[in-house]
């Protein structure tokens, strides 16, 4: 599997798990999601919106990337965010369907990466305002173990409000 089939095959496991987790979390009431369970962003609710809150300021970083990817230019409509822990969608169906039309952005875009774009060094500002230039692959790296890493959060809040997600491997989607 080269660089590019790999980002390919984390941008479906991306959608793949959320949808899987979305559908898990609709099981619960609205209470249950806003709970506060002590985890880094609170509830279910919090971390599921940081995760669409931080994949909207990478995804608007990429979209400064030298090849001005065509894939991401309707984010241009959407603000950054200015706090990655605020509740940008309080309800769970809003927040389940901006997360559809976003992880269907992030496969559109995915698909539309070549090998030449992953060699460049991407110029972008942290939350803070200090700028930084890294190689544009390791983003992407990190981009997709971040959404890992905080659905892994969600998938232990829901086992742990009873709620079963099922299969979370990656290896499911491997031929």
């Amino acid at each position: 599997m080269n660089r590019i089939e790999h980002i390919a095959l984390m941008a479906h496991y991306n959608q793949w798990m959320n949808r899987k987790v979305y559908d898990a979390a609709g099981t619960l009431t609205d209470e249950e999601l806003a709970l506060d369970r002590k985890a880094f962003f609170g509830s279910i609710l919090g971390t599921l919106n940081h995760l669409m809150l931080g994949d909207t300021v990478w995804l608007k970083r990429f979209a400064e990337h030298p090849a001005d990817f065509s894939a991401l230019v309707p984010l241009r409509t959407i603000a950054t965010p200015a706090d990655l822990k605020q509740l940008a969608f309080a309800n769970l169906g809003e927040l389940s369907a901006h997360r559809t039309w976003l992880d269907q952005l992030i496969v559109d875009w995915a698909n539309s990466l070549h090998e030449s774009h992953l060699d460049q060094r991407l110029r972008y500002h942290n939350m803070r305002g200090v700028g930084a230039e890294k190689p544009f692959f390791g983003l992407l790296v990190h981009f997709f173990n971040h959404q890992t890493h905080h659905r892994g959060q969600v998938t232990t809040l829901l086992t742990q409000a009873g709620v079963d997600v099922g299969t979370t491997d990656l290896l499911a989607l491997i031929d």
